[in-house]
């Protein structure tokens, strides 16, 4: 239950990366780089590493992994929201 829960919330925080990096909000410009399609690349590289390690840790049967990756999404959807509703 533990691997469904955890790629399920994998596909969440894809999906939000992706909709916060085409959002086009002006606080994005300030990070250097990320316009270039190279750099949005390492990021979702980066953001795929994370889902691995998790995965990983759940199908060992430890649930620290899992856990941190619930605690990254529910940060992760919290900063998105913020960002597509214009609140920052």
């Amino acid at each position: 239950m533990a691997i469904l829960i955890t790629f399920l919330l994998g596909i969440g925080n894809f999906a939000l990366h992706r909709a916060v990096l085409d959002s086009g909000h002006p606080l994005l410009a300030h990070i250097p780089g990320l316009a270039g399609t190279r750099e949005g690349r390492v990021l979702f590289a980066v953001e795929f590493l994370l889902l691995v390690a998790a995965l990983a840790f759940a199908m060992e049967g430890s649930f620290g992994g899992p856990i941190a990756y619930v605690v990254y999404s529910v940060l992760n959807s919290f900063s998105a929201w913020l960002i597509l509703s214009n609140r920052v």
